[in-house]
């Protein structure tokens, strides 16, 4: 309370009063409201120099003694934690010349230092910082505040410590200072609405490689809120920069592919932007020893930028002032992303966590929450002191040349929070954001289970298939008995079933039966609980025998010869085929052709189900004991005179060169 005296310059007893002249018990918990009232309010001045207060910590410090308040309204010690804060609000100042010189031991110290504190430090849990988020877009968005609370307590069991959350919110200063002393690209002259958010291939930083044919070009690579910029490096300096405008509605494509000498896909490195307005892709290459970190950094920062105005395009958000309030949360969003990355060096942390546009492309049902996400940008107010447009010029960040609306009245706010009126549009983005991140959760579980098994060697993957093909098994030979005969009285009357069925014309009604005894026997095993009798499919891959390594590699030789075969009677096949369509085997194309008119007319001519009929009496009649024992010799004759004439069909020649034709302009 003494923060918020001294802030606000009014007494506590003053703001009680005037709390209590809007609040009615039926808005919510006392304690919890009065809190929300107070911090509203405190937050409006920090917001006005919040450039200055990051930079002394005196933001984290009230930000997170705020959410340690919302936590535990009811604190016996209010007056002398408020105290303890601004006492050590005072040293972290002292102490912040000293820790600029540990940046870079910042993910070791989260990493291994911050378990340490988790029974000895008072910590802020979700809620708490889901609820400031709400207030600021600075920590968080609100659309993806959930998981990025999860990806920074990760290390410390989903609790949020102050030392990490101060290091958190110095590090997106850094960022946004870093940001702001790059020099903007050769030649280009920037929009006003454009900021510069990603630079590699500088000096201090690490190469990014340019590919055109069996060239390669290192250059610099800048990415900002409109464009992607190259600038090949000259002698001297960089050569006038190439653009890649991301703004247009065109079909853009950026993906990651693989590059290598003389244009060999040796490394997986690299990505390709593609658009009708160009004739050849770009292609570039971030080179590294190990991953592909680099690679996967930038093509998520690239497909943000363009979903983001994709966004813009199709909900026709056309006001100037919530374009641009939708410009700063996804800028504000990278640099999340960016001072992350520097917070969690050792295991940096999924870019899609912390964007906004990538992460709900992914989620089941992320298109519901954009939806909901446009309808709250249509109630966005430029003159609001905490907004994330807001912020940015705080922060010193250039605003663009739009028109402004008035600030909203200081009482409007706080009377808002007071009196616990919720905002519809927000409600229903938070039912939308937990609605997709609870069908995440069991698409993610699918996922593991099939990466598993893409894991797994051919050998392990042909077992699996072979065990879940077992119940098949059965059904196939139960049709092998059927035709066989080898139970009369039963393939009688399956035949006899399938002809009175097409003769009635009663095959909808079949499959309707069908589908009504497989839902029969999916309620029955929910009844009999086998999901819980059978929590897995256990396959055995041992034997009693253990082959040699000579054994494992004719094995796989012979594996091998196989697929050969198979790959080479195919290219056969489809060279007969091709050969007889272009009558390059003149008498058996017209043997095919006399064959095709002749089922042509008798299509045409008898109904279809009496050729269904009379196939199903054929093949009663064939499969029969009695009838294989008469044309035995007979239709051993009939298959040898096919394979004859099959054989004798020349395949169409096919030449094979290693250099690609020239196509003609």
């Amino acid at each position: 309370m003494l923060i918020l005296h001294r802030e606000l310059g009014s007494s506590v007893d003053h703001l009680v009063k005037e709390f209590e002249a809007k609040w009615t018990p039926e808005v919510g918990d006392y304690s919890k409201k009065l809190v929300e009232f107070c911090s509203s309010m405190a937050l409006i001045k920090f917001c006005q120099n919040i450039k200055e207060k990051i930079s002394d910590g005196s933001y984290s410090r009230f930000t997170y003694d705020m959410m340690l308040a919302w936590d535990n309204p009811r604190a016996v010690e209010e007056e002398s934690s408020t105290e303890e804060s601004i006492g050590k609000e005072n040293e972290d100042r002292k102490i912040q010349v000293k820790e600029q010189t540990d940046q870079d031991d910042i993910s070791l110290f989260y990493s291994d230092q911050m378990p340490l504190l988790v029974n000895h430090e008072p910590s802020v849990e979700e809620d708490a910082f889901m609820w400031l988020s709400s207030l600021v877009p600075l920590a968080a968005d609100i659309v993806n505040r959930r998981f990025t609370f999860e990806t920074l307590t990760a290390p410390t069991g989903k609790r949020l410590f102050y030392p990490a959350y101060d290091r958190f919110l110095k590090e997106i200063d850094n960022c946004m200072r870093h940001l702001q002393k790059q020099a903007k690209p050769k030649g280009i002259e920037f929009a006003d609405d454009e900021f510069i958010l990603h630079v590699e291939g500088t000096a201090t930083s690490q190469r990014v490689v340019r590919h055109i044919g069996g060239s390669s070009w290192p250059g610099r690579l800048t990415l900002t809120n409109c464009a992607l910029y190259f600038e090949a490096s000259g002698v001297i300096n960089y050569e006038d920069a190439l653009k890649i405008d991301l703004s247009r509605k065109i079909d853009h494509s950026v993906k990651p592919v693989a590059t290598g000498p003389w244009g060999a896909p040796l490394f997986d490195k690299a990505i390709i932007y593609e658009s009708p307005d160009l004739q050849e892709g770009v292609l570039l290459e971030f080179p590294e020893i190990t991953s592909s970190t680099r690679r996967d950094h930038w093509l998520a920062l690239i497909k943000e930028i363009l979903l983001m105005h994709n966004f813009l395009s199709d909900f026709k958000v056309e006001c100037p002032i919530q374009a641009w309030e939708m410009h700063a949360r996804t800028i504000l969003s990278i640099i999340r992303l960016h001072a992350a990355r520097e917070m969690l060096r050792i295991a940096p942390p999924s870019p899609t966590e912390f964007l906004i546009f990538s992460l709900y492309e992914e989620l089941p049902k992320g298109d519901y929450v954009l939806e909901q996400l446009a309808q709250n940008l249509k109630r966005v107010n430029s003159g609001e002191p905490c907004s994330a447009s807001s912020i940015l010029r705080k922060l010193n960040l250039p605003e663009p040349n739009v028109l402004s609306l008035e600030a909203k009245i200081e009482s409007e706010v706080t009377e808002t929070i007071a009196v616990g009126k919720d905002d519809d549009n927000k409600t229903a983005l938070e039912t939308a954001i937990n609605q997709a991140r609870k069908e995440g959760r069991g698409v993610a579980k699918a996922r593991a289970v099939m990466e598993g098994l893409k894991e797994e060697g051919v050998g392990e993957n042909a077992t699996i298939l072979t065990e879940l093909l077992k119940p098949l098994r059965s059904v196939f030979l139960w049709f092998r008995e059927i035709l066989s005969w080898e139970r009369p009285a039963t393939t009688l009357l399956v035949f006899a079933a399938i002809i009175l069925i097409v003769y009635k014309e009663w095959i909808g009604k079949a499959l309707s039966a069908g589908l009504l005894l497989v839902v029969a026997n999916m309620i029955r095993a929910r009844q009999e609980r086998l999901k819980d009798k059978q929590k897995e499919i256990v396959v055995c891959t041992g034997s009693d025998h253990t082959p040699s390594t000579r054994e494992n590699i004719v094995s796989a030789q012979y594996g091998f010869l196989t697929v050969r075969e198979i790959i080479k009677e195919a290219n056969v096949t489809i060279l007969k085929l091709h050969s007889v369509l272009v009558s390059r085997a003149h008498k058996h194309a017209n043997t095919v052709m006399l064959a095709m008119i002749g089922l042509a007319i008798m299509f045409a001519v008898i109904p279809f189900k009496y050729l269904i009929i009379a196939v199903v009496f054929h093949s009663m009649i064939t499969t029969s004991p009695l009838a294989k024992h008469m044309v035995n010799n007979q239709g051993g004759d009939r298959d040898r005179r096919l394979k004859e004439w099959w054989e004798s069909i020349p395949p169409t020649p096919i030449r094979v060169i290693n250099e690609a034709p020239v196509s003609p302009k």
